[in-house]
């Protein structure tokens, strides 16, 4: 018996291409929300509906709706930002955002706090930056990522140009975006032909691409939907190993939902590169289950129909086979901190950005001292997966100046920070994300000193360690690449989970389950103990845990009966 679509495949078939009715929710002056079948066509925009959470009981008592606003999140391919961009989004988290901009896992801005009436002129404003929000959420090919500081060599060059193609070449074609939000006029007859590649139902859930240069994975590559990893070889860029099926999301208690890595299944050479992502993307739009939307991700559908199936169906719908995968190396998937020389002589700087919230609190004025750099920088911007920043192409003669607006705005800290600091990723979790069960972004602070005090005591404050933090199990932060991880199962408690590899090349497991902060610090003290005593040179923590058992090789995959 065939199983019905879900309800939201219903709300996209009949959404006229997104149009919904979005336009007339956001005119409606009675409430400060939109519906909810158009709140999940907004997503396609690059925006929805949020609320304090932390006001919600006191607004129940008043009799007042909740403190809705909206999230706004920009489309920003590799995470590239030009300085005057940078001013122009800067601005509009002053002027209609909660004063902060938030760098995402995706390399790119979400702004928070976004009264309705205030949502069409800040998207406005984005793509008058000739920036856009267009299909940063919802069920279509999300911001491409790549590895952030392509400049080494001409062809770290090519390969981010190629990233940002793909960015462009995938993206939606309905007109519905240019309506609504930029005034541009409807079109007479029903569109029928507006998304050639998606159709009018797109795909059956969100769709993300990375592409990572090796020996970085900076971008953690196997996470992705589709990883890209380029090969390049005597400084030419020959092509990329694809690799399908990676995803962080989960649910609490369900099984046939898990983690996975990406799985390499060949190489293809860069004039082929869209054409093969363009087939991947197809098969899924065509492949996927559009009735279960916690098994809709690529992940489940190479499970179920099969790897090989998989790889077979995308050959077929390209007419030429994938050559044999090349070899690569990986050796690290966070980032590298301070000045870094590009292979044209100009220079580089990564800032760390704690969670990726650039605030002004304190002596910390640190969404101010990006504005000062972005008022005299002559480069670039761009924004990581680990959420931080490069100020990237700087002449040499400009780094005195870029080096003292660093340090009179307290963006220096990264030349005094402990390992796991460094290393730390959080998602925004509470107050404003509806999934979160779990404090992640605003636990980080606290939790943090708590970890580097025990590593202290064991002579490990210098150890880079890759901490995640998720208020939930869906991933945004790539929790289960942590070596430590805590996923959020209710107030005050998570679930521990250890051992993934420091190149992003091995998924953790859970070590304790629905624990609070103390049993959290228990258990990691007289691991972080043995570490100190008997690791071997240069081996890093998690696959310190693998080789003395603590976790075990069943860690790189997690292999589950799939409900069909």
């Amino acid at each position: 018996m065939t199983t019905p679509p879900s309800d939201l495949e219903r709300i996209k078939a009949a959404s006229r291409f997104l149009r919904g009715g979005i336009a007339e929710g956001l005119r409606d002056p009675i409430t400060n929300a939109i519906s909810d079948d158009d709140n999940k066509l907004l997503k396609f925009h690059g925006s929805y509906l949020q609320d304090d959470r932390d006001l919600r009981d006191e607004r129940r008592r008043q009799k007042l709706e909740p403190a809705y606003s909206f999230m706004l999140r920009a489309r920003l391919p590799s995470g590239v930002v030009t300085p005057a961009q940078w001013l122009v989004y800067d601005q509009l988290a002053r002027d209609y955002a909660n004063g902060t901009l938030r760098i995402t896992t995706r390399q790119t801005f979400q702004w928070h706090g976004i009264i309705k009436h205030n949502l069409k002129p800040t998207i406005a404003a984005i793509h008058a930056s000739l920036a856009s929000t267009i299909a940063a959420c919802g069920d279509v090919v999300r911001n491409v990522v790549s590895t952030p500081n392509p400049v080494e060599s001409s062809a770290h060059a090519l390969a981010h140009a190629w990233a940002a193609r793909l960015s462009d070449e995938l993206a939606p074609r309905t007109r519905a975006y240019h309506e609504i939000w930029l005034d541009g006029e409807p079109l007479v007859d029903e569109p029928k032909q507006e998304e050639p590649l998606y159709g009018a139902t797109y795909l059956p859930r969100k769709f993300k691409i990375g592409l990572a240069i090796p020996p970085l994975n900076d971008i953690d590559v196997f996470a992705q939907d589709l990883g890209l990893i380029a090969i390049i070889e005597a400084g030419e860029l020959q092509g990329f190993n694809v690799a399908v099926g990676g995803g962080m999301g989960a649910t609490h208690g369900d099984p046939s939902t898990y983690p996975r890595l990406a799985s390499v299944i060949g190489f293809v050479r860069a004039e082929q590169l869209f054409e093969v992502a363009e087939a991947v993307v197809a098969v899924q739009r065509d492949w996927g289950n559009r009735s279960e939307r916690k098994h809709a991700r690529l992940k489940y559908t190479i499970d179920h129909r099969g790897l090989d199936a998989f790889k077979a169906e995308v050959e077929a719908r390209l007419g030429f086979a994938l050559l044999p995968e090349r070899p690569y190396q990986f050796d690290h998937n966070g980032d590298r901190y301070g000045w870094i020389e590009g292979s044209d002589g100009r220079w580089h700087l990564t800032l760390h950005i704690e969670a990726g919230r650039l605030a002004d609190v304190g002596e910390r004025r640190w969404l101010t001292g990006l504005r000062e750099l972005a008022k005299v920088h002559e480069g670039d911007f761009r924004l990581t997966c680990n959420q931080n920043v490069i100020i990237a192409n700087v002449a040499a003669e400009q780094r005195a100046r870029i080096d003292a607006i660093v340090e009179a705005h307290g963006l220096d800290g990264y030349h005094r920070q402990s390992g796991i600091r460094r290393h730390a990723v959080a998602c925004v979790a509470l107050p404003t994300c509806g999934l979160a069960m779990a404090e992640a972004e605003r636990y980080l602070p606290d939790l943090l000193p708590k970890l580097e005090a025990l590593l202290e005591t064991h002579g490990l404050a210098d150890a880079p360690i890759l901490l995640r933090l998720s208020g939930c199990p869906n991933g945004c932060s790539r929790p289960y690449l942590g070596e430590i991880a805590l996923v959020g199962r209710g107030p005050g408690r998570y679930d521990l989970r250890l051992g993934a590899d420091f190149r992003g090349q091995r998924l953790n497991q859970t070590y304790r389950e629905n624990v609070d902060e103390q049993a959290i610090l228990e258990a990691l003290s007289p691991l972080f103990a043995s570490y100190a005593a008997r690791r071997a040179p240069g081996e890093h923590f998690g696959d310190f845990l693998l080789r003395t058992g603590v976790v075990d090789t069943a860690s790189r995959r997690i292999p589950v009966e799939l409900v069909a």
